[in-house]
């Protein structure tokens, strides 16, 4: 008769039919083979072993188990992969070199100086490249005053650097067909129109004022969405007070004030919501598309939008323009320079906000968004030296400090939302 002998000395190895890991039998709990002996193992019975099997035996692992593996599987192929090849979560843990902590579930988590680290380069990588982008885009159109150019380069230089990204597989290439594309032309639309008039508003004020208005892009999303049925509690509507009476405060005692710089602030706002809001409608059905290649596309068909306008609107006054440029700078090396920073750094801080949306919370990313205001403005009013009087000073702290509370309120109707979902 054929009998089955384990015991605990002898270093039996176990299979399993769906994996290639052995199992060393030394390490299972005595307790099972107790179980086995007495014909209640919960898994699988043994085979009899023969002559090809040499003390092997097969072991079926549960459906359970198998399911906790496809789902650590899954859990590794949710890493994005970064324009340079890493992801910031693996650029975090490689710089940090803290040790992660299992959960209960078997997900890996990041410990407290890790995650902490993490936020650090996120958020200091966005604002490093967000100010480099406004210093030399105003150095810009301090001497050369051609807003629609500019913006159009740097749309341009968005479109090769992403097309560079895709042709050396940095970035995975989406699948795109006719849906996709005109999925995408009403958001680009108005992806151009706030990015335009953005510009324009740099080249009338200070850096500083562009962006205290541009704070008030929540007063704007919460009247339009409301116009399409979206409600919102009174903490979001009460919210909304310090930033209106804040950026009126700031633009009535600006220094450089100035209606084309206010116009086309609000205009930004106007057309940077809409955009939001057309983009929930339009591209839900294409939620496999990630958020830098959504915004990658975005930028190229926004290119071929503003550059037949700006052609017509500017383009007889370019030439001049650059003459006149290069005779107020002395170094035309210099003005070169200037416009390729404030291309390629344009790109690369809305990157980094797609991949900073994609790494933290949407409550975290809201106020890291409303501290990249401070600064910013703090940084720009330092390297142009611009005025500001106390009162345009308190005006900008309180229409900021209202996105903040803006910010707070609407995460917390968030937050009710998907508890109601659950339910």
């Amino acid at each position: 008769m054929l009998s089955l002998n384990l015991l605990p000395s002898s270093n039996v190895t176990f299979s399993k039919t769906s994996h290639k890991c052995p199992i060393n039998a030394s390490l299972l709990d005595p307790n099972l083979v107790n179980r086995h002996r007495n014909s209640q193992f919960p898994f699988h019975t043994f085979k009899k072993p023969t002559s090809k099997i040499n003390n092997r035996v097969l072991f079926r692992p549960s459906e359970e188990t198998l399911s906790q593996i496809s789902k650590s599987r899954l859990d590794f192929g949710k890493i994005l992969t970064t324009p340079f090849g890493f992801s910031s979560r693996f650029l975090a843990r490689a710089a940090s070199g803290a040790p992660q902590e299992a959960s209960p579930d078997g997900e890996i988590e990041v410990s407290k100086p890790n995650k902490n680290l993490k936020l650090a380069l996120i958020f200091g990588l966005w604002y490093f490249q967000n100010i480099v982008f406004n210093i030399y885009n105003k150095k810009a159109l301090n001497i050369f005053p051609y807003p629609w150019f500019l913006a159009s380069f740097q749309l341009f230089c968005g479109s090769v650097w992403m097309f560079i990204l895709w042709s050396l597989k940095l970035q995975p290439c989406p699948k795109i067909n006719k849906s996709f594309v005109v999925a995408l032309l009403g958001p680009a639309l108005f992806h151009t129109i706030g990015h335009i008039s953005a510009c324009v508003s740099f080249s009338k004020v200070a850096v500083s004022f562009t962006h205290v208005i541009k704070s008030a892009e929540p007063v704007f999303s919460v009247v339009f969405s409301s116009f399409i049925g979206e409600s919102y509690p009174l903490k979001v509507w009460l919210s909304i007070l310090p930033i209106v009476f804040g950026c009126s405060l700031a633009a009535v005692t600006e220094v450089s004030f100035n209606f084309g710089g206010l116009w086309g602030a609000m205009i930004s706002n106007v057309g940077f919501v809409l955009r939001n809001i057309y983009s929930k409608k339009s591209l839900q059905n294409f939620k496999e598309v990630d958020g830098l290649n959504m915004y990658g596309w975005i930028s190229i068909i926004s290119l071929l939008y503003l550059f037949p306008v700006a052609v017509f609107v500017e383009g007889s006054q370019w030439v001049a323009g650059y003459h006149k440029a290069i005779a107020t700078i002395g170094n035309p090396s210099t003005f070169y320079l200037w416009v390729m920073l404030s291309g390629i750094f344009y790109h690369l801080y809305n990157q980094s906000s797609y991949q900073a949306l994609d790494d933290i919370s949407p409550l975290t990313f809201s106020v890291g968004n409303t501290m990249k205001r401070v600064v910013v403005i703090i940084a720009t009013v330092l390297v142009f030296r611009n005025p500001v009087r106390p009162l345009n000073a308190l005006g900008s702290a309180i229409a900021i400090f209202g996105t903040f509370l803006y910010s707070q309120a609407t995460a917390k109707k968030q937050k009710v939302q998907a508890g109601e979902k659950k339910d």
